[in-house]
């Protein structure tokens, strides 16, 4: 074992000189770095002894004072300065700096190469990897062994815990709990500081957007501090990875002791077998997930006639078949510009997009006062919502506020997409689930078919649209819509003015002057004259309840029609 209170012993290096750091006179040293790039802190070990000319920091008194905090933290042996290149001595900061943090600073004689000094000390220090390949080679085994008997991850988290004598956090590729394991000495209990729910978030977004993209492509943990009521904890996170496709990411709670070099390579060791048993169970899942989405597909679509195949696979798949049940489908339409994509890359984009609103919808669950199941196909979002038969049912009003609740975060969290939510009618049964979900699929079809841009609707907003789309033929409905409203369509089209849009917002807002003129962005007058005009048009008065009430038809006629209406010329 190669101490820095070594190196002054190695007769090859002969005019070493520590001016500071005493304390750390003891630093274990396992190999040396030079550090010439002040962002390369990543990319350092426990244990590794570092050199430089000190021309990155010459100029830098921040920088000198990063340095010492950031090796210092990483727990390297410490720092060894070329001199007369840059300093004729070390500045008196840095020398009280690393005394307080107790990091040993050493000055190194001009007439010694950096390159000549990594070969004198590694050789001194070869003896050590011996060991340590021994010891690497037995936690191997070890780990191998608990992965040939089915341990899983709760095993392999729980040896590798106490291997390295602190907590462990397993959080997938997405930072969502897999596992963690608990250190009896931990004084910073991990059930204080998170909400340890399995498949659930549970770093804030600050800690994960500090680790690098790159991690996997690094192949090595790097140190993060992790911030919580004043504390600062120290985080080491390595990702469990296979050719680039990242699995998840072992976090080593810091709290209990500092690791060590053997410590990372345990991590090293713990992290290939959890990436086997990650792959290990995705296929398991996958497979199970195949049959859940047969059966939701089934279900939806009222494949399923048998009520006891529903109910056996409904309390299999987390439904309950005494619920009452309605469903919301929202559709994703991206606003980006995919011209330049391939197909592969738009589908991977959508995927994340889709599995964004899913986690969304789940941690907005609590608002529906029901039990929430929700998966995506395609560009749809599905919902599934579950109430007590004995409560009483949900009202249009409250199923739409829960919707737009939805409406709203996915607005405020999906950027370049517009959104078109969908809700069918609430069934008794789990079996009448397929109406509610063509019900859904149907609001979203006339919101489309009417050029809505982003809302939320309901099926029964559109009863008088089903009824007349669905019982009468397309020519009676527009002999009906010219013979009302015809003089207004022909002369918006041959005067360009837009007296059926006026006249569409003036019934939705009840008839009133000034509430439609706010709605329109007009001026109280102007709507009035263009108000003025339409009952010159019409020769009424629009006052007569049963004129009001065909022009309100011609109105939903328009809306089904309007692409299809004559021109006459």
């Amino acid at each position: 074992m190669l101490t820095v209170k070594d190196l002054f012993e190695i007769q090859a290096i002969d005019g070493l000189k520590i001016v500071a750091g005493e304390k750390g006179i003891n630093n274990e040293i396992s190999i040396v770095n030079i550090i010439e790039n002040p962002e390369a802190f990543d990319w350092l070990s426990p244990n590794e002894l570092l050199l430089s000319t000190g021309y990155i920091f010459k100029d830098n008194e921040d920088l000198q004072i990063r340095i010492l905090n950031e090796l210092s933290a990483i727990n390297c042996a410490g720092l060894v300065v070329k001199m007369k290149r840059y300093f004729e001595k070390l500045p008196q900061k840095m020398i009280d700096h690393a005394n307080e943090l107790g990091f040993p600073l050493i000055e190194l004689p001009f007439e010694y190469t950096l390159s000549k000094v990594i070969s004198i000390i590694n050789e001194k220090a070869s003896g050590r990897y011996d060991l340590l390949n021994r010891k690497t080679l037995d936690m191997h085994n070890l780990f191998f062994r608990i992965t040939l008997e089915g341990g899983g991850i709760e095993r392999i988290s729980s040896m590798l815990s106490g291997s390295i004598n602190n907590p462990i956090i397993f959080v997938d590729q997405d930072w969502k709990l897999l596992h963690f394991t608990e250190h009896l000495n931990n004084k910073v209990p991990l059930s204080y500081c998170f909400t340890l729910v399995k498949n659930r978030p549970i770093f804030n977004k600050e800690f994960i957007n500090s680790v690098p993209k790159e991690i996997n492509e690094m192949k090595k943990s790097i140190q993060r501090i992790y911030y919580l009521e004043g504390m600062e904890i120290k985080c080491r996170i390595l990702p469990v990875a296979v050719a680039n496709n990242i699995y998840g990411y072992i976090v080593v709670w810091q709290t209990v002791q500092d690791l060590t070099e053997f410590d990372l390579l345990i991590l090293e060791q713990a992290s290939t077998n959890m990436a086997l048993e990650r792959i290990k169970a995705k296929d398991i899942e996958e497979v199970k997930l195949k049959i859940k989405q047969d059966f939701f597909d089934d279900l939806l679509t009222g494949k399923i006639t048998s009520v006891d195949t529903i109910h056996t696979f409904s309390e299999l798949h987390g439904l309950n078949p005494s619920y009452s049940y309605y469903c919301i489908v929202i559709n994703l339409e991206s606003e980006e510009d995919d011209g330049y994509d391939d197909m592969v890359a738009r589908r991977v984009r959508l995927e994340n997009k889709t599995r964004k609103c899913v986690d969304l919808v789940y941690n907005l669950s609590n608002y529906s006062n029901a039990e929430v199941t929700c998966f995506h196909r395609n560009n749809r979002i599905i919902i599934m919502i579950g109430q007590n038969d004995n409560k009483p049912s949900l009202s249009v009003n409250e199923v739409k506020q829960y919707a737009n609740t939805i409406y709203n975060a996915f607005e405020k969290e999906i950027n370049n997409t517009t959104f078109l939510i969908g809700i069918g009618r609430q069934y008794e049964t789990i079996h009448s689930l397929h109406k509610s979900f063509s019900e859904a699929n149907e609001s979203i079809r006339l919101m489309e078919k009417f050029n809505i841009r982003g809302g939320v609707s309901h099926y029964e907003d559109h009863s008088i649209y089903h009824f007349l789309d669905s019982n009468i033929k397309d020519i009676e409905l527009e002999e009906f819509f010219m013979k009302s409203l015809g003089k207004i369509y022909e002369h918006d089209h041959l005067h360009g003015t837009s007296y059926i849009i006026t006249l569409e917002n003036y019934f939705i807002n009840n008839l009133n002057i000034s509430e439609t003129a706010k709605a329109m962005f007009l001026h109280r007058n102007t709507l009035i004259y263009r108000i003025d005009k339409i009952k010159e048009i019409l020769n009424t008065d629009l006052k007569n309840s049963e004129e009001l009430l065909q022009i309100q038809l011609a109105l939903k006629i328009f809306r089904l029609l309007n692409k299809k209406l004559p021109i006459n010329s």
